[in-house]
């Protein structure tokens, strides 16, 4: 199949590797021309706008955030302008649920059907094609395209109309903030009571409190590695929409308020660019220590 691909950021990149290495004809954008050739000289099509409007079957985007995607999609040069009844839009971004449903709403009037489709896992899971994707849209494209999904994920479930998919990858991202936020709570107990983490993290974790954010994050936070597979600028854009699309329907979401202020701490102490999991050096910073170092 002709597929387009629109991003080749941290996550991008390895999933269009993936569509590659199983066998579609890949065109791409992005504005980092050095992404641009890496995939390239792997077998990707540059290309323009137009070109990804003209050639492919199916375009996916794969972007920071509703801005970005609304953009592409819908700005003076966006896709909309290019593309033609019958081909299919995959957003793969995690954006507000609003914004995807505004942005169907356009691609309707031209006949182009359009699925939310954000995914969870970060750069290990992109790389290996082990993501979870989480899709909203029609029952019918869903079923026509999930095996393509299924080649960069793991996990692939139709959440429900366009915009579901971006409501429970919000979710997520409120859960697994929240979970951040009580691992680095709990390992800096352990560290100021002179319990060694690494060995409160070997006791539990096969009970309930094992968790796959335990899993891939208490070494990170033992060892001070905050080498990024999700940048806390990127968790920070997703709480704003979880408060955002909270507040649109009514519901109380606390947990996601506290997590975002560590998040913006962090940002203003220079750690935008830095793993989640750095949110521990919140924790490191106000009670004087370093969890499980000298």
């Amino acid at each position: 199949m002709k597929i387009g691909l629109i991003g080749l950021g941290i996550m991008g990149l390895p999933m269009g590797k993936n569509l590659l290495k199983a066998g579609h004809e890949l065109y791409v954008n992005d504005r980092n021309q050095d992404r641009v050739k890496e995939i390239v000289a792997e077998g990707a099509i540059s290309a323009s706008h137009e070109m990804l409007g003209d050639e492919c079957e199916l375009i996916l985007t794969m972007l920071p955030n509703s801005p970005h995607v609304k953009s592409v999609m819908l700005g003076e040069d966006g896709l909309v302008n290019y593309m033609k009844k019958g081909q299919v839009f995959i957003d793969m971004s995690s954006i507000n649920p609003i914004a995807s449903q505004e942005i169907a709403a356009e691609l309707e009037k031209k006949g182009i059907e359009m699925l939310d489709a954000p995914v969870s896992g970060g750069e290990p899971k992109a790389i290996d094609g082990s993501l979870s994707f989480m899709v909203g849209g029609k029952k019918e494209i869903f079923e026509k395209y999930k095996d393509i999904l299924a080649i960069m994920g793991g996990s692939v479930v139709l959440c429900g109309d366009v915009g579901a998919g971006n409501t429970t990858k919000l979710v997520n991202q409120l859960i697994v903030a929240a979970n951040i936020q009580a691992l680095a709570e709990g390992l800096t107990l352990a560290s100021k009571s002179n319990v060694d983490p690494e060995v409160v993290f070997q006791a539990i974790r096969g009970g309930l409190a094992g968790s796959t954010v335990m899993e891939a994050k208490s070494m990170m936070m033992i060892e001070g590695n905050d080498k990024p597979g999700f940048k806390v600028d990127l968790h920070i854009k997703d709480l704003n929409n979880v408060l955002e699309a909270a507040h649109s329907v009514g519901a109380y979401v606390p947990m996601a308020a506290q997590s975002q202020e560590i998040f913006q701490w962090l940002h203003n102490h220079e750690k935008g660019n830095a793993d989640h999991s750095a949110m521990a050096q919140f924790y490191e910073s106000v009670t004087d220590i370093k969890i499980g170092r000298k």
